[in-house]
This record gives structure tokens, C-alpha cells and sequence, in this order.
């Protein structure tokens, strides 16, 4: 009942955005090699938001704040492979749909106004071709960000009114979002009990997500559990794990219902920080509880990214890395040289939420990426609501693409202490993130119960 009364409410919200026809397709499962060995099933989020459950080949026509299911039930053949499912009629109950048809009446119920209906493109290509062969157009993303003289701006009037909607949370998305967060930690905390006596960064994997599996939930993105932290989306877990090392892990779990957690810890499989790496460590985090404590509704998003660069930029100063006034070194961007990408982006039914729509939901109207070095891969560019989460995750690499590039090299030769680098050598990366609820009246930290103080993370990592 709490999930049909939630949905309900999200397409009368629409509704007060929007006027007009939708039509959200759910997508299909694509082959791996052969038809019938297929990657794993994942809805359209943004079908998800509106229709509440991840059905497979559906969709639903939403207009004035009611809802129409297409889909078909299965037949034996299917039942056969996988069992019995739910029928179309139990499933329209359940969401509260007000009427549900079979997939084949969706065409007629358009009635020949398919110009008149907007979509958002999903990612399958099968699902995205009958988008556009039933709707008469070309649907893409790059289509909502700056249309075209021939491209419906139907689409991204939608677009941009689901972005309005989607951007707070409701009652029922922070629920589903504290869960993952939950899962999330005890993952973690398995992660780092398991290092000890880890072999592999294979191992640790292994540790953090039987915890999510144990949970019925799957993984919100592929993980990174690795000792080359350098590699900011690191996917390989091959590599042997030994005591002196820094072992990076981003993992998220997500929930039956698609909903995201994002987490990243850094800490010595040994159980203990060398000097180098805690002083590291420690400016890091320092920029972490910094931003935190910044969050509040108003605050510029921008400013949060700006707050890290300058704190780094700060406590790599004071280590003899970096050489000028901070403020200075921000301004030209040298901070970037060691934290080249965003403090965070915003999460949801995506850990990277709505970025399938470009920047149209991490950038305020009117606002575009920069092209500075230490600007570009900004995430988010808008000023914080209350409901909106967040991940704060500030970092410092050492990336050889990066430090052995020789234009850069020649433009910061002055700013950077080369020697005194090199004794930070078996510092590869660190990176600390938490996912923050903005509040009315500051945040609040879904995972503030996985520590973070170095401490207390040499404690859990020695048991």
C-alpha cells in the first residue's frame, strides 16, 4: 500500500509539472552472445520512479496524474524457464494503475497522437527503436539537451520537469536510499575485516559483496576494490595485495526496487598507516569534513568542490608538496594535478542520478561545464534543495598520465616539489566518500556509521 500510495503521488506531481501524454518504456534484456544468455535485467529508471517495480518489456502511458500499464503476461513456454510471474492485472493492482493492456494496444492508444506524446530515450537499442518507430521521431539524449530545428522539444520539456521532480527525494526514495546506505556499511566492514587475510584484491571483493548478495540486492555500479587507487574506475582484481599497500573500495549496494548507495573507504590491508600515507590521509579527510560541513540548502554546490580543492591544496602546502598560497593554487588549477575530478554528483535510482539526460540535471539552467583543468569534471553545478543526496568525496592520485605529462609538468614546475613528492611514493590513491541527505536545515550523513577516522579504521581492518 505505502508503494502504491508513494508512485501515486509522484505522477500527480508530474502531472502538476507537465501537460500532457508520457509514454516510459521499462527496456529489455540484452544477449551477452546468444539469445538466451542475457545480462542482467534493469529497468529505466526513470519508468521505475513512476511505475515503482523493475518489469521487463512494459511500459506506461501517464496523463493528468493517471496511469496506464502495457504489458504482456507470460506464457507457458516462458513460465517454463522461469516460473510463474505475477499477472498483468495482479502487477496494475499492486501500482495502481488505472486500466492495463496488453504491449500490442499501446500503439492504438495513442490514437494518432504520438507527435503529442513525449518520452526519454532508454538505453537498450531494441527497447529505443520501437520508442521511435511508435512515436515517429528520433529520440536521443543529445536530442533533450540542445534540440535540434527537427527534434521535438516535447521531450525535453519532460525532460526538465522530471528533473524538477526527481532531483528532491520523497518519503519513499529516502527509505529505499538508507537501506542501501545500511547494506552498504556492513559491506564495507566486511571488506576491510577480510584484508588481513586477502591474497588477492579478488578477496576483498568477494567479502564486500556476499554482503550485498546476502541482502537480495545486487551491486549499484561495477566495483573498485583495488590497490592501484590511482585508477579512478579500476575494475580489475587481479592484483595481489601486500602489507604497505592502500586498498581503495567504491561499492555501492542498490536495491530491489533500483535504489543507490555510494561508499568509498581507503585503508592499509597491513591494519596500519604508514606516515606518508596517514598525513595523506588525513588532508583528505580533512577536505571530506569540510565540505560536510557546509551542506545546507542554498549552498552552492560549486563552492562545496571549491571548499575541497582549497583544503588539499592547503594540507599539501603545509607537506612540502605543493609550494604558493592555496587560494592561489586553486586559481590556477594546480590542486587538480592530484584531485583531478568532481567532489560528487547527486544519487538516487542511478549512483551517477539522471546523467542519461547530459547535464540537465547536475547543472542549473543556463550553466555549462568549464573548460579549467580543475573544473571540467564537475558533476554538479546547482545550488542544494532539501531532499537532494549528494556524495562528498574528495581525493588525491597519483596519476602517471597526469604527473609524467610534460606540457603540465612545465606549467606547474614551479609549484610542485618533485623530490619531496617522491617521498609519498606508496601513497596511489585515497579517496573517502559518503552519500549526505540534504536537510531544511543542514545535512545529514546516510553512512556516518563507517568510519572514517584513521583510527578507527586501522581498528576494523586489524579486528
Amino acid at each position: 500500500m505505502q508503494l502504491k500510495a508513494t508512485i501515486q503521488q509522484r505522477r500527480q506531481k508530474l502531472a502538476d509539472r507537465f501537460n500532457g501524454s508520457v509514454v516510459l518504456w521499462s527496456g529489455s534484456r540484452t544477449a551477452r552472445n546468444f539469445p538466451a544468455n542475457v545480462y542482467p535485467f534493469r529497468a529505466s529508471s526513470h519508468f521505475l520512479y513512476f511505475a515503482g517495480l523493475p518489469l521487463e518489456q512494459a511500459a506506461i502511458r501517464l496523463d493528468g496524474g493517471k496511469l496506464e500499464l502495457f504489458m504482456d503476461d507470460s506464457n507457458a513456454t516462458a513460465e517454463l524457464w522461469h516460473g510463474k510471474t505475477p499477472s498483468r492485472a495482479q502487477i496494475a493492482e499492486s501500482i495502481g494503475a488505472d486500466a492495463a493492456y496488453p504491449m500490442s494496444e499501446l500503439a492504438a492508444k495513442l490514437n494518432g497522437n504520438s507527435l503529442q506524446t513525449a518520452t526519454l530515450p532508454v538505453q537498450d537499442k531494441a527497447t529505443l527503436a520501437q520508442q521511435q518507430q511508435l512515436l515517429q521521431r528520433t529520440i536521443s539524449s543529445q536530442a533533450l539537451i540542445k534540440p535540434g530545428e527537427n527534434e521535438a522539444t516535447i521531450d525535453r520539456t519532460l525532460a526538465l520537469a522530471i528533473v524538477e521532480l526527481r532531483l528532491c527525494h520523497d518519503q519513499g526514495a529516502i527509505s529505499e536510499l538508507k537501506k542501501a546506505a545500511s547494506v552498504t556499511i556492513e559491506a564495507h566492514k566486511a571488506g576491510m575485516t577480510a584484508a588481513k587475510s586477502a591474497k588477492r584484491e579478488a578477496d576483498i571483493r568477494a567479502a564486500i559483496e556476499q554482503v550485498i548478495m546476502a541482502n537480495n540486492m545486487t551491486c549499484a555500479y561495477q566495483s573498485i576494490v583495488t590497490v592501484h587507487g590511482e585508477v579512478l574506475h579500476n575494475e580489475h582484481y587481479h592484483h595481489p595485495v601486500s602489507p604497505g599497500d592502500l586498498l581503495l573500495a567504491d561499492v555501492g549496494a542498490e536495491t530491489e526496487l533500483g535504489w543507490a548507495a555510494d561508499v568509498t573507504r581507503t585503508f592499509p590491508v597491513s591494519g596500519k598507516f604508514s606516515a606518508s600515507q596517514r598525513a595523506i590521509y588525513e588532508v583528505v579527510l580533512a577536505a571530506h569534513d569540510a565540505c560536510i560541513d557546509r551542506l545546507a540548502p542554498g549552498v552552492e554546490y560549486r563552492d562545496i568542490h571549491l571548499t575541497a580543492a582549497r583544503i588539499l591544496a592547503e594540507g599539501l602546502v603545509d607537506l612540502g608538496i605543493l609550494k604558493g598560497k592555496p587560494d592561489d593554487l586553486v586559481d590556477l588549477d594546480a590542486h587538480a594535478l592530484f584531485f583531478p575530478h568532481g567532489v560528487g554528483h547527486i544519487l538516487g535510482l542511478d549512483v551517477h542520478d539522471m546523467e542519461d539526460l547530459g547535464d540537465l540535471a547536475g547543472y542549473e539552467v543556463g550553466r555549462t561545464r568549464s573548460d579549467r583543468f580543475g573544473l571540467g569534471y564537475l558533476r554538479l553545478d546547482r545550488p542544494l534543495r532539501a531532499g537532494m543526496l549528494v556524495t562528498i568525496e574528495p581525493g588525491f592520485y597519483q596519476v602517471p598520465a597526469i604527473l609524467e605529462n610534460q606540457d603540465w609538468r612545465e606549467k606547474y614546475q614551479d609549484l610542485v616539489d618533485w623530490q619531496r613528492l617522491a617521498d609519498f611514493a606508496d601513497v596511489r590513491g585515497i579517496r573517502i566518500e559518503d552519500d549526505v541527505l540534504i536537510t531544511d536545515s543542514g545535512c545529514e550523513v546516510l553512512t556516518s556509521a563507517l568510519p572514517t577516522k584513521p583510527e578507527a579504521i586501522e581498528e576494523l581492518v586489524t579486528g
